[in-house]
């Protein structure tokens, strides 16, 4: 069974067909699903599906791009929304860049908070860092301490920078990218990663795999992306699946029985 570690089924691109879809996730070998907040908006969505869905759970947060949405009363009532039964996670926040919608000292500033956040309530971060390697890896130090865990989403940057988050206690996420044929940097990372340390996800309804590169993702596609990290790593798919599976379930349940 698959767990999908990073979906955004509230988006706009699954309104036509989400319930179905979600069915056919459930029928086709998906156990469980992180639906990944990004704006205030998108985390009542994002809740909304998880209540709806016993096999879905959410992660409240607001992403770099979003964070001038944010001030200290839409801050309290995020706060209040982390402490949702079915919140497993703080994300996605971190640091963007390559689109630059926010400056960068207001995303750092809302970086932190978040990551603060998530510390007071003990909860897990998943972490968006596009073109922000060295300040990204710089927020994440001074904010680390052994208790605070998360995921690099979509990670992108170098092996070096990986390990640098392996010493910290963090899991990678791979998504549909290590299946690209220009992926050279990312494969050479997940070769370099242990097993146990890989979260599998899709960031559907964006970054589909080959065979399916430029269709709307989803997590049915996650079996390709298991079968390029065993081909990477010398593994069977199904032993991916497996140790992935437990990964993500350490990470976002933290030894509950949710």
């Amino acid at each position: 069974m698959i767990f999908e570690s990073h979906a955004h089924y509230d988006d706009e691109a699954f309104d036509s067909d989400r319930s179905e879809l979600l069915s056919q996730c459930q029928n086709q070998g998906i156990e469980y699903i992180v639906n990944v907040s990004a704006s205030l908006g998108s985390v009542k969505s994002t809740l909304a599906l998880a209540e709806e869905y016993p096999f879905i759970y959410a992660a409240v947060g607001i992403h770099p791009d979003e964070v001038g949405e944010l001030n200290e009363e839409n801050f309290a009532w995020l706060k209040e929304q982390c402490r949702h039964p079915k919140t497993v996670a703080a994300g996605e926040i971190g640091l963007d860049y390559y689109w630059d919608k926010e400056n960068h000292e207001t995303q750092k500033y809302w970086f932190r908070r978040q990551m603060d956040l998530a510390k007071e309530l003990e909860l897990p971060i998943i972490v968006h860092s596009r073109e922000a390697c060295a300040d990204t890896l710089e927020e994440i130090k001074k904010a680390h301490t052994p208790k605070l865990k998360g995921v690099i989403h979509c990670f992108s940057y170098a092996p070096e920078t990986a390990r640098e988050y392996l010493e910290m206690g963090y899991y990678i996420g791979v998504g549909g990218v290590v299946t690209f044929k220009n992926a050279k940097k990312l494969k050479e990372v997940v070769k370099m990663l242990p097993p146990e340390r890989i979260l599998l996800e899709t960031d559907c309804p964006y970054l589909a795999p080959v065979p399916n590169r430029g269709k709307r993702n989803s997590s049915l596609n996650l079996p390709y992306v298991a079968e390029a990290v065993a081909e990477l790593k010398g593994m069977e798919t199904e032993e991916v699946i497996r140790i992935t599976n437990e990964n993500a379930r350490k990470l976002y349940f933290q030894g509950r029985e949710l």
